[in-house]
């Protein structure tokens, strides 16, 4: 569907709106937040891993910024060019504790625009993969040569029929690029190195333990092709299962929700209500459209945001037009995109204060967060007590490949609602974690007994963090809010997270439970 502009996209599916795009969540800088015992992995721009020693540290909060960020400075945060040194925080915890389970949601990496800005020339982007161009990586050939054996694997239709890598040399619209492929390598090989000294996964993991699923778009599939490899390098694929999400909220069978909808629309009314009485932002279309010879309306509707961000992203002057007297050519400008950028920054501030979303984004990603706590309760009690699991047991690692559609209503749900709107190749992870006899017991003299939970599950055993794009969250979550933490627990109990997604997150929405909450009458 061609939206009106990059504020906001609808994606309907058999009728039914199922998702919003609005464009920009402005993120408070949150430092990693875990105390830190030993080494921790420091990804170079050349693919290449150090290890710096980490030390425990006090807990640091939300810096607020006196002055505003510039909106252009914040687009090319957006671009996430895989060009510096990123450290992650992943697979960390205080000593004595032992990784269980590990979740992760990805949004795909750098793409080709969505859309075409009307009388200019498309952007020159190679979208074929080559590791002698930049942006390259060490794993860029072997991923390409793995890809090719990938008819072993096992795929969920439509999914066998789209192509495992981009493969033109003019990008088609939409379309992973090498810098889209080369930032999920990293990401994938950022956890690898986070995660080897857990031993989350056996070196002999079985098809189970591993749990792999993607929307139908090259992008996304691509994306989480390259992040898997990056992760489990030369992976055997005839253990592999390639699971489709038909919803960009991987809703499943539980896409249902009337009310769901209702506060998309009133969300959608929002946000024009607030983009039209924006005088400066419709002046500043008025005379993009007047350079380019086009009608206002037909420049809203080519969203020429969306296409100025390939350009900013790959180093690319803005489209110009030739004049008709044989002149210089009139060119969009730096100046217009920080128009849209800073109206997209305004329209965050009052999506918060109106509140419609939040509401929007806890029935939208229920589903996906009930399966991903139904998945780390059954590992939980797989190691009931001390005992170890079956071999080859539940799933261990989950990989879920989709949208900023996806990610946003997610960071949304979490209660994370300063955090900066997904960049390309951003990542949620969720990791469980259990406390071993001798944490155990210093915890019981600090703190006293725990009271057992209604899932059987000791609350001082098994834990959980959430991070974002490597930073340690956790305690900024809905479930887990800073001030509820106590010195004896420096991690948030499993529990918090169970109780949340399965009864908490509904008072927002007034409600008990799901269905409820998604098929009660309005007013």
């Amino acid at each position: 569907m061609l939206a009106r502009n990059r504020f906001l996209l609808l994606v309907v599916v058999g009728g039914s709106v199922l998702a919003v795009l609005s464009f920009s969540l402005q993120f408070l800088n949150l430092l990693p937040t875990s105390p830190m015992l030993d080494e921790q992995p420091v990804q170079a721009a050349d693919g290449g891993f150090r290890a710096i020693q980490g030390k425990s540290r006090k807990r640091v909060f939300p810096v607020h910024h006196t002055q505003e960020p510039d909106p252009v400075s914040e687009a090319y945060s957006y671009c996430n060019t895989p060009n510096h040194t990123e450290q992650a925080w992943e697979g960390h915890s205080p000593a004595d504790y032992r990784l269980l389970s590990v979740h992760v949601m990805i949004r795909h990496g750098d793409r080709y625009p969505l859309y075409s800005i009307p009388k200019t020339k498309r952007p020159s982007i190679d979208c074929t993969l080559s590791a002698s161009r930049q942006p390259s990586h060490p794993l860029l050939s072997p991923f390409i040569n793995h890809m090719g054996q990938g008819t072993s694997g096992h795929w969920e239709a439509p999914l066998g029929s789209i192509s495992r890598l981009p493969n033109h040399s003019v990008c088609e619209m939409g379309e992973l690029t090498q810098t889209g492929v080369v930032q999920h390598l990293r990401n994938g090989q950022l956890l690898h190195h986070a995660y080897k000294r857990q031993s989350l996964l056996p070196s002999d993991w079985s098809p189970r333990q591993v749990w792999v699923e993607t929307t139908g778009k090259s992008r996304t599939l691509q994306s989480g092709m390259a992040f898997l490899y990056g992760f489990l390098p030369d992976f055997d694929w005839t253990k592999l299962t390639v699971r489709h999400q038909w919803s960009t909220l991987f809703c499943g069978s539980a896409c249902e929700c009337p009310a769901r909808n209702r506060y998309l629309e009133e969300e959608q009314r929002r946000q024009y209500r607030l983009r039209v009485a924006n005088s400066n932002l419709e002046r500043t279309y008025v005379d993009m459209a007047r350079t380019l010879g086009v009608l206002t309306r037909q420049l809203r509707a080519a969203n020429p945001v969306d296409s100025l961000l390939c350009h900013l992203c790959h180093g690319l002057s803005f489209p110009c037009v030739p004049s008709g007297d044989g002149g210089a050519s009139s060119c969009l400008t730096m100046a217009q995109f920080a128009v849209i950028r800073q109206q997209q920054k305004e329209d965050e501030v009052d999506r918060k204060r109106f509140g419609v979303y939040r509401k929007y984004a806890i029935l939208a990603m229920y589903p996906y967060l009930n399966r991903t706590a139904n998945k780390m309760e059954r590992v939980a009690k797989a190691y009931k007590g001390d005992q170890q699991p079956l071999r080859g047991g539940e799933e261990v690692f989950t990989l879920s490949s989709g949208h900023d559609v996806t990610m946003s209503p997610l960071l949304s749900a979490l209660g994370l609602d300063e955090a900066k709107f997904p960049r390309f190749a951003a990542r949620i992870v969720f990791e469980m974690w259990k406390s071993t006899p001798a944490t155990r017991g210093r915890a019981k003299n600090r703190g006293g007994k725990g009271e057992r939970s209604k899932s059987n599950l000791r609350d001082e055993d098994v834990f959980i963090r959430v991070l974002y794009n490597g930073e340690d969250v956790t305690f900024h979550t809905a479930f887990c809010h800073s001030k509820d933490r106590h010195i004896s627990q420096p991690l948030c109990p499993l529990k918090n997270f169970l109780t949340f997604v399965r009864k908490d997150m509904f008072s927002v929405v007034n409600a008990t439970s799901y269905k409820e909450a998604c098929f009660k009458h309005p007013g």
